[in-house]
């Protein structure tokens, strides 16, 4: 894979998987940034670039499906606050409501997906679930460094639904 610092993404849906794997405390605050500052530049690459930023990660390790304190939802004022605009959210990761969200986008939004790891498929490395998160973008980028080593369905199995538009992000190209 190659790294996108000379890839134009202008008008492109961008599947970025960053590593968003934070801890909160009991208010849902976030008690340390430093993953989501390291996917940053990445961010800001695609949103500068003209294209949409579709962010994907995991959030603690929930036992059965949707569990709020797992909720992606509880860092999307932060994340605004870093990139200093309005990031949206989408209450799933795959499925009719989350290509709806998608199509809202406007060139240089940001949307994140909720938990992948609300899927037991995610960890499993199942295809069909890999292949439905592929079918949401047009450009797969991988910037989870400390996820990027597992053959989780959004790091190793997804890759193999973008055989010409795979990509490390910035992070991952520095490490």
């Amino acid at each position: 894979m190659k790294n996108i610092s000379t890839l134009s993404l202008f008008g492109k849906k961008v599947l970025i998987r960053v590593d968003f794997n934070v801890p909160l405390d009991d208010h849902f605050n976030i008690t340390d940034d430093s993953r989501i500052q390291a996917a940053i530049p990445t961010i800001k690459k695609v949103m500068n670039d003209g294209g949409k930023a579709l962010i994907m990660s995991h959030l603690g390790r929930p036992k059965n499906g949707f569990e709020n304190q797992f909720s992606l939802k509880h860092i999307i004022k932060h994340l605004s606050d870093l990139l200093e605009i309005p990031v949206r959210f989408s209450g799933n990761c795959i499925g009719e409501n989350t290509a709806t969200d998608i199509n809202a986008m406007e060139n240089g939004d940001v949307l994140v997906l909720e938990n992948l790891r609300f899927y037991t498929e995610e960890e499993s490395g199942d295809s069909a679930f890999a292949k439905q998160l592929a079918e949401l973008a047009d450009v797969y980028v991988n910037d989870a460094f400390g996820t990027a080593h597992r053959a989780h369905a959004s790091t190793a199995i997804i890759a193999n639904y973008f055989p010409n538009n795979k990509y490390f992000g910035l992070l991952l190209s520095r490490e």
